[in-house]
């Protein structure tokens, strides 16, 4: 089994900032499903200059989101490699009103690249074969306290990450697969209820 890499919980305001930048977030989501890269390879995939990938890729790993990969470099070239990463975010109302926008943000964002995601997915069903016969889905509610609802996703968290270290992408047959799991208070109800 791989080495488990720890939970990072993001609460510096910088570092949120620099993860919620839009162009960041791409650049993340290609290094995360097509592996290192130079901001040369990065702008061209993402209709970018040169200057703005490389700016955005130290702004990335300057807070530790991504590092470079030297074994790959020649040269002067630099490639940057997003690891393996745990990191948690958690709204609440003790925060400051900056890393709540920011949060809201981030969070938007990444509900807005799901749908966009899914979209896809619906768009392109057809030419995926027996893959596009494939999407478990459930929908469910359950009643628990707070304590109760941060463990059901710690043990979700578990699972999604023992499958992560024990299941090798480069596999026959094994294709990138998008996972989502998100919870929250029924609206309309209060504590007493």
């Amino acid at each position: 089994m791989a080495d488990e890499v720890p939970p990072r919980e993001i609460t510096d305001p910088a570092a949120l900032r620099a993860l919620a930048h839009p162009l960041r977030q791409r650049i993340l989501r290609v290094l995360a499903e097509n592996g290192p890269a130079t901001a040369t390879a990065l702008a061209d995939r993402l209709d970018e200059n040169t200057g703005a990938t490389s700016y955005h890729l130290r702004q990335l790993a300057e807070h530790g989101f991504i590092e470079e990969a030297p074994e790959l470099a020649k040269g002067k070239e630099r490639w940057w490699r997003s690891p393996p990463k745990d990191l948690r975010y958690r709204l609440d109302k003790g925060q400051s009103p900056e890393m709540r926008e920011l949060l809201e943000g981030l969070v938007a964002q990444h509900i807005t690249d799901d749908i966009e995601m899914f979209q896809r997915f619906r768009d392109e069903r057809e030419q995926l074969g027996d893959w596009g016969d494939v999407m478990p889905f459930s929908r469910g509610a359950i009643y628990a306290t707070r304590e109760e609802l941060e463990a059901f996703c710690e043990d979700y968290l578990v699972l999604l990450k023992r499958f992560q270290s024990t299941h090798a992408a480069d596999r026959p047959g094994a294709r990138r697969v998008l996972t989502r799991f998100i919870a929250f208070p029924a609206p309309g109800m209060n504590d007493s209820e």
